[in-house]
């Protein structure tokens, strides 16, 4: 017994050290959200800035175009998705997540929701409702452009009627424009009071 004792007070001591050990190293970059992402299904891209310590997420790239008719707010039902913030006041809880809320356009509603880095070019993205039907994906860092290469086209989407929806971007602006319009939004927040 007493060998087996000594056995498991190693291997909590070892995984302890590795604990330590994974973590930041001093002078480390910090884990950071912010930048361009693919969503799982690759039909948008989200576009996360830092407005002082509160990370909000908004759609900068759709493959097709749509509105938010599923809004519970009637008047925001035509509002165009492109633009619209979707992950909403997420704060730093531990050293690599953030919690705050997820708006779904799919059937209007906002749900808890933790962001984290799986790598630097991997976003997990988990959503809860009512605490505990959760779900998540994995979302995947867009890089820049090169100023020299050119830019890849993307692919066409079929619409309706056979043709093509052409894919949709939109100029957000620079961070600081992205923050000072989800400051106080008129006509973007998607619950009243929301900021």
């Amino acid at each position: 017994m007493r060998g087996r004792t000594t056995s498991l007070s190693g291997l909590v001591a070892l995984l302890i050290a590795g604990g330590f050990a994974s973590a930041q190293e001093p002078g480390a970059t910090p884990p950071d959200p912010t930048g361009e992402w693919l969503v799982a299904e690759r039909v948008a891209r989200i576009e996360i800035v830092n407005c002082g310590g509160s990370y909000w997420g908004v759609v900068s790239w759709e493959m097709k175009p749509g509105i938010d008719r599923h809004n519970p707010d009637p008047e925001l039902r035509s509002r165009p998705t492109l633009g619209m913030p979707v992950l909403l006041g997420m704060t730093q809880t531990k050293s690599n997540q953030w919690e705050g809320k997820i708006y779904n356009a799919k059937d209007g509603r906002t749900y808890s929701a933790t962001i984290s880095l799986v790598d630097p070019d991997t976003l997990r993205v988990e959503g809860c409702f009512l605490g505990f039907l959760c779900g998540g994906e994995n979302w995947t860092r867009v890089a820049a452009p090169a100023a020299s290469a050119p830019s890849k086209a993307t692919p066409k989407q079929s619409g309706p009627s056979g043709g093509a929806y052409p894919p949709a971007t939109r100029d957000l602006g620079t961070p600081d424009q992205i923050c000072s319009r989800l400051v106080d939004p008129p006509g973007l927040s998607h619950e009243r009071g929301l900021k």
